[in-house]
């Protein structure tokens, strides 16, 4: 006989099994991605320039951004891509894929004239920077970088010599935000090291095939640039008098967020082997390095480490945006949880958050992928040492991507269970997401390092109810970067931030995606732009592509 059970135990066994983070979705109703790279036309293959010199150069990838050139309503594709430095060869190209509006897209690169100048891309920024209602591109690279201006034709134009904005400095990361709040959009460009190819050290056992990258604490880092829209086509520089002219930066990953709900855009800044930078906005043109006060630039330990990409979202729905960077192996992604007086807590382990221990993280989305109303996590994997195994048996170089799935008081691995492409290991570097084909669940884009690019497709997370947020400024920059959106149903509040600046290298879908479960109707739909006005919409059904412009 079994013996009877209390009321105690009969109410803490309905908690176990009624619990997010003991419940477990039947396998049948598992949201999975499916790849579709060769059936919608995508060929790009990136140029690693991998070679025995060991350039470090040929290590940090390149990423990818979307971007709708033609404002017809569907995503494009913009791959950057690498070159052999050690042969001295000029890149391939960049490669810009239309999408046709039917789940395929063809390749417009020469006829919209935005391969590139030949050297190493590194990062891709999308913004419209002169307010014509057509979106442009910034590409980083090592050697200048490049702002093509859309003509609105469908071909574009380099104007960063003109606009002032054609850096020589090794850039990674870059974006567009308004960060002084008067209606057109700054640039904001990470860099990375102070390297020259010709002082290569050698590094590693003096064996054939053990050459190592070397260190990067061997080399000097770089300050990032702040460059502030005139207004007239042109930028002008205001590192240093905006206080983020840090010249110990070593710079990857960038990321803007109001932390602080003060209505002004804040900067994130993930830097490889240092700690990372969290700059405030004064909202007086400069800003504050709290860094240390808010406790974001380090592990749980105290120590730096090897930050690549970054993204911040709300993922405990109280309101305000917290920071997820992914990290080298044997170092843990880091979760910083937001809390009040823009105090953080790291709490990525005690969050389910562990299994990215032993994978090297780079591209990375916070994001609801299956609609169910709370954001998850994202993350590409791969290494920087193709003969990483010969030093660590335990590594490899092409590793295999995780999906974390939001259980409401933690995160649950769900990556062996949310379709095959994710048990196929890949040197991911770049990853960008957005809804590709409209239909309501968010895609994945991927830039792997010396392979082809991956496009993944959400087959079936619009099960559940969506709401996506379109702006459109008019005292506001055009496309709204940096407004904050707060929707309201009867499961409660959700906010997020209207802002493509992410990941690893690349940009995002400008449009902001709720996910809202069984719910059929979105009470309230609350803009708050950067202009400052606030404009309020009720009882909006769901499942559409709101486009909300600014009174």
């Amino acid at each position: 006989m079994f013996p009877l059970l209390s009321p105690v135990m009969i109410a803490v066994a309905i908690f176990l099994l009624c619990h997010p983070l003991f419940a477990q979705r039947p396998p049948g109703d598992r949201v999975v991605f499916t790849d579709v790279t060769r059936a919608a036309g995508i060929d790009f293959l990136h140029e690693s320039g991998l070679s025995k010199e060991k350039l470090i150069v040929e290590t940090v990838g390149s990423g990818l951004a979307w971007i709708d050139y033609d404002n017809d309503g569907h995503l494009d594709l913009y791959f950057v891509n690498g070159s052999k430095m050690s042969e001295e060869k000029p890149s391939p190209g960049n490669a810009l894929f239309r999408n046709r509006g039917r789940g395929t897209f063809e390749n417009v690169t020469g006829k919209a004239g935005v391969a590139g100048n030949g050297s190493y891309g590194m990062g891709v920024a999308v913004g419209d920077y002169d307010n014509d209602g057509r979106l442009d591109l910034y590409v980083t690279s090592y050697g200048p970088n490049q702002l093509f201006r859309n003509n609105g034709d469908g071909t574009f134009r380099d104007v960063a010599a003109k606009a002032g904005v054609d850096s020589r400095r090794w850039g990674s990361s870059a974006g567009f935000f308004d960060f002084d709040r008067d209606g057109d959009l700054d640039l904001y460009v990470v860099n990375y090291l102070d390297y020259d190819p010709a002082d290569n050290p050698y590094c590693g056992l003096p064996k054939e095939g053990y050459r190592l990258y070397c260190d990067i604490r061997m080399f000097e880092g770089v300050s990032d640039q702040l460059f502030r829209n005139n207004g007239d086509g042109s930028f002008t520089d205001v590192s240093n008098p905006a206080g983020i002219a840090n010249p110990a930066g070593k710079g990857l990953g960038l990321t803007f967020a109001d932390f602080d709900g003060d209505g002004y855009p804040d900067i994130y800044v993930a830097n490889d082997t240092i700690r990372d930078f969290l700059y405030r906005n004064n909202r007086d043109g400069a800003f504050s390095d709290v860094t240390y006060t808010a406790a974001v630039g380090f592990d749980a330990n105290g120590e730096p480490q090897a930050g690549m990409g970054v993204d911040a979202a709300d993922l405990n729905r109280d309101g305000l945006p917290e920071i997820f960077v992914t990290n080298f192996a044997y170092e843990l992604n880091a979760l910083y949880r937001n809390g009040p007086n823009l105090l953080f807590e790291e709490v990525s382990e005690r969050m389910g958050l562990g299994s990215g221990l032993l994978p090297l993280g780079f591209g990375t989305k916070l994001f609801d992928y299956d609609n169910d109303g709370d954001v998850d996590v994202y993350v590409a994997n791969g290494h920087i040492e193709n003969n990483v195994h010969l030093y660590f048996p335990n590594l490899t170089y092409a590793q295999t991507d995780l999906l974390y799935e939001n259980q409401g008081t933690g995160f649950l691995d769900v990556s062996a269970q949310s379709g095959a492409p994710f048990g196929i290991p890949a040197v991911g570097r770049g990853a960008a997401v957005a809804d590709y084909d409209n239909d309501g669940d968010l895609d994945i884009a991927l830039s792997n390092s010396g392979a082809n690019a991956v496009l993944l497709r959400n087959e079936s997370g619009n099960r559940n109810h969506w709401i996506a947020v379109q702006a459109r400024g008019r005292k506001s920059n055009a496309f709204g970067l940096g407004a904050v959106v707060r929707i309201e149903t009867e499961q409660g509040t959700q906010v997020g931030q209207i802002n493509n600046v992410a990941s690893y290298l690349s940009a995002h879908d400008l449009r902001v995606y709720f996910g809202l479960g069984r719910q059929r109707e979105v009470k309230s739909v609350e803009v708050n732009w950067p202009s400052g006005r606030k404009q309020v919409l009720s009882n909006v059904p769901a499942n559409q592509i709101l486009k909300v412009t600014e009174p």
